[in-house]
């Protein structure tokens, strides 16, 4: 049931004591009698963005009359889309290399089956918020399979399709495309009710249009709004707030704006904040301290296993560190091909719990059981207790293993914040950082910066959140994932995988310095058994199994990037850095089948390698010459970027400039032997830099356009010969 005005109303006159006065707009429109007000809403999430957006859109229903019937895309028995009379709503989210979300795969090859009939979903009236990231070639790539297959089996839109891109932050998209859904529903609403149930109505004029724009680098597509209508009164969020104190804030001479202080206009404007999240949760601690669940159990598909060896592979002066890190899996059954993604359960920072707790002022009770329940009288839909935290759990294993504490502070947390805060200056910023007028600074001084909760706790001194809001809104702690760097057939009953020590500096919004949550874990965890870097006898703490630490893994779904199942189809390898490691496993596989079938035909094999500097971080340098030397490896491109002159006639410094002294023999690969292209690497710069290379040289070689280049390019994708590990 919507709240009633004069309660929103009587609510808000209780914060002028904050200094900031609270205007409410907030109307709601009363459905006639014959028009039903329940929508449907569907969600595909792999780390829970796409959920997080839909309970927001179910939350939002409630304040305006409608009712959200809300479910995961994974519980196929709770929706049917072939009779569902009443609009639907999808939010999905694309993962991997355009890849389905796991919660949304079985969805997705029902509706691509191709033996169904072309108006399976003729009654379906629907809407799709597709989330994705510009950083990666597919953009949004599973919110457009499923909007492509919706129309081809005769489902019609009620409203405008909405991609929200990742890159430069989801909400700038987000939240217009939700703010102009409810006039949208309604029309949908009334037009079916008119119709009856045998069909649903398009409708695509709607408060926020977008237009989608290819984009140069033939990499993904941007968003942009041609047109925000002016929200009407019951569109608006609330409440609406205005405060004139700034001026008298201490130190407001400041010349920029930071994390704690904006400067006008934003600062002498009226805010329009997100309404205020319903909490749901009744937390907390039992009187007896209990025996702590120091580590989490293990579950389907995970394994405990242990790390036999770890190898520095870059010189200590190398401007990043690399390790190699290898698992003892001889007693695990695990169907890993070379280059195949597993995943590391890691806890949160160890220093950073601690201080969390002492913020809380629970550090004394952290050994007591967190016991939750339901509000009884909460008005958040579908409200559930959280799955990711097991039964009598105790506070430092909650803290510790399932909350995301390094996660970026969505703006409905931000809102949240603002009712725990005592200073009027802090609530007035915390208001205006998650207000529509200040995005630009939530994403300056939060997103960018990649700012979390503890940052914010102590940019904030005033604020005190209770220990059911964290719950309530910090995400699950989520598993990292890492690509195999071995081949079982060079070595059998083990695994390895590589990585950098992410080391992320202080910044002004982030005044401490912090490492990467699980490499920098996993850099401690093997600290003591780490090897010398070239070589030579390992520290004495490793000598016996009881020093070796353990670790839990889990295997994700196989994917698409590993070797091609006929050994003849050539390889081209783009890997600098540690994007090398995965085409070290392919590598070490070739070389065992070589041995073994030396009757059969090989393909030739080429790999691109970059780093800084020759003497400092060339990783796996003796086995990459090893493999020249014997043939399994055809062509080795390796170029320095810190050691090359700049100039004519100096060496390439990038991989995408070595690609391109090459471009001859990379197209005759591709297309008249069929071979197959692996990216693997940085996202951000590397993996665009390597697809604008690979469009000149088509557009070059074959002398086209670049759109028919392009075209060439997708062709390749769509025949899995263009295949990208990446991460950004």
């Amino acid at each position: 049931m919507a709240p009633c005005p004069t309660e929103e109303i009587s609510s808000a006159i209780t914060s002028v004591q904050t200094n900031v006065q609270v205007y409410n707009t907030t109307l709601v429109r009363v459905m006639p009698c014959e028009v039903a007000s329940r929508f449907v809403v569907l969600y595909g999430s792999q780390r829970g963005q796409a959920q997080a957006i839909a309970e927001e859109i179910g939350e939002q229903a409630a304040q305006r009359g409608l009712e959200a019937d809300l479910s995961c895309l994974s519980e196929k028995e709770k929706y049917d889309l072939e009779k569902e009379t009443a609009p639907v709503v999808f939010v999905v989210s694309t993962t991997g290399d355009g890849e389905p979300p796991d919660t949304a795969v079985p969805f997705v090859r029902r509706i691509k089956k191709k033996t169904l009939p072309r108006e399976r979903f003729a009654r379906l009236c629907y809407a799709l918020l597709a989330l994705g990231d510009t950083n990666y070639a597919n953009f949004c790539n599973c919110g457009k399979t499923i909007d492509k297959r919706l129309q081809e089996l005769g489902g019609k839109r009620f409203y405008a399709t909405g991609h929200a891109d990742d890159a430069v932050g989801l909400e700038l998209v987000v939240d217009s495309w939700i703010e102009g859904l409810w006039d949208a529903v309604r029309k949908a609403l009334s037009e079916m009710a008119a119709a009856g149930p045998a069909v649903g109505s398009q409708q695509d004029n709607s408060a926020v249009i977008l237009q989608e724009t290819a984009e140069p680098s033939g990499l993904g597509l941007k968003l942009r709004h041609l047109n925000l209508s002016e929200p009407d009164a019951e569109a608006s969020e609330q409440p609406i707030l205005r405060s004139g104190k700034e001026k008298d804030v201490p130190g407001n001479a400041a010349v920029d704006a930071s994390l704690t202080k904006s400067l006008p206009p934003l600062s002498e404007s009226s805010l329009k904040v997100p309404a205020l999240p319903p909490p749901y949760l009744s937390v907390c601690l039992g009187d007896e301290v209990v025996r702590e669940n120091s580590v989490p159990p293990l579950k389907e598909n995970q394994h405990e296993v242990q790390i036999s060896r770890a190898v520095p592979l870059t010189r200590h002066d190398s401007v990043k560190a690399a390790l190699l890190i290898e698992l003892d899996v001889s007693d695990k059954d695990l169907p890993l091909q070379p280059g195949g993604v597993f995943d590391v359960l890691c806890p949160n920072n160890g220093s950073e719990v601690e201080e969390l707790l002492q913020r809380l002022k629970l550090g004394q009770q952290r050994d007591h059981c967190v016991l939750l329940e339901l509000l009884k009288d909460t008005r958040k839909k579908g409200a559930q207790l959280p799955a990711h935290i097991p039964e009598e759990s105790t506070l430092q294993y909650v803290i510790t293993w399932c909350l995301e504490l390094r996660s970026v502070p969505k703006k409905a947390l931000l809102r949240s914040l603002v009712e725990c805060t005592t200073s009027g200056f802090e609530k007035r910023r915390l208001q205006e950082l998650c207000s529509t007028q200040g995005s630009a600074d939530y994403n300056r001084f939060i997103r960018d910066p990649n700012i979390c909760l503890l940052d914010l706790l102590r940019a904030f001194p005033s604020c005190t959140p209770p220990l059911s809001l964290l719950i309530e809104h910090l995400p699950k702690l989520q598993s990292r994932s890492y690509s195999a760097a071995s081949s079982k057939l060079r070595h059998p009953g083990r695994l390895h995988f590589v990585f950098n020590i992410v080391e992320s500096p202080a910044c002004p919004e982030r005044p401490v310095a912090r490492r990467g949550l699980c490499t920098g874990w996993l850099a401690d965890l093997v600290a003591p058994v780490l090897q010398p870097y070239g070589g030579g006898p390992a520290p004495a703490e490793s000598s016996g199994d009881a020093a070796l630490p353990k670790i839990y893994i889990s295997l994700r779904p196989p994917g698409t990037f590993h070797l091609p199942a006929d050994p003849a189809l050539p390889l081209i390898m783009v890997g600098p850095g540690t994007g090398v490691a995965p085409f070290i496993g392919f590598l070490q596989h070739r070389e065992k089948e070589r041995e073994q079938m030396p009757g059969a035909t090989f393909g030739e094999s080429w790999l691109f390698f970059g780093c800084r500097h020759k003497d400092r971080d060339f990783l796996f340098r003796e086995d990459l010459e090893k493999f020249v030397v014997n043939g399994t490896l055809t062509h080795l491109k390796v170029c320095f970027s810190r050691d090359n002159s700049e100039g004519p006639g100096s060496s390439p410094k990038y991989v995408h400039h070595s690609l391109q002294l090459h471009s001859k023999e990379i197209i005759s690969l591709l297309l008249e032997q069929n071979g197959c292209f692996y990216v693997c690497g940085d996202a951000k710069n590397m993996a665009k830099d390597v697809n604008e290379a690979l469009i000149e040289l088509f557009r070059t070689e074959l002398q086209v356009d670049k759109l028919e280049a392009m075209k060439k390019i997708a062709t390749l994708r769509e025949e899995k010969r263009y295949l990208q590990d990446i991460w950004s």
